[in-house]
């Protein structure tokens, strides 16, 4: 199950057991619409492994401005409260997958 990434829980989420996925994402984006059911699916998949979230860069711009999200969708990927991977655009789905198994 994906969660909603807000600045007021991003730090908690990010300091957890699990690693982290935050997509960064807007309504107004069609990459976004795109990648949008990628990333629940792998939140269904890894659920309990691996925390996903989004993280809409207008309702959270500090979000998006600290970690310099320039291009959405773009996907951190977060191990230990660091950024150790991302991904910019609409990327295959293998792309996903290959990331999230890295990550575990």
């Amino acid at each position: 199950m994906e969660v909603q990434i807000t600045s007021e829980n991003f730090e908690q989420l990010k300091g957890g057991e699990q690693p982290l996925v935050v997509d960064f994402w807007a309504t107004w984006c069609g990459p976004c619409r795109m990648v949008a059911p990628i990333i629940s699916e792998m939140a269904e998949k890894y659920d309990g492994r691996i925390v996903v979230g989004k993280c809409d860069v207008e309702e959270n711009e500090e979000l998006a401005v600290e970690f310099g999200i320039r291009n959405i969708p773009t996907v951190l990927f977060f191990k230990g409260g660091a950024v150790v991977d991302k991904l910019v655009g609409a990327v295959p789905k293998q792309k996903f997958i290959d990331k999230f198994e890295a990550l575990l």
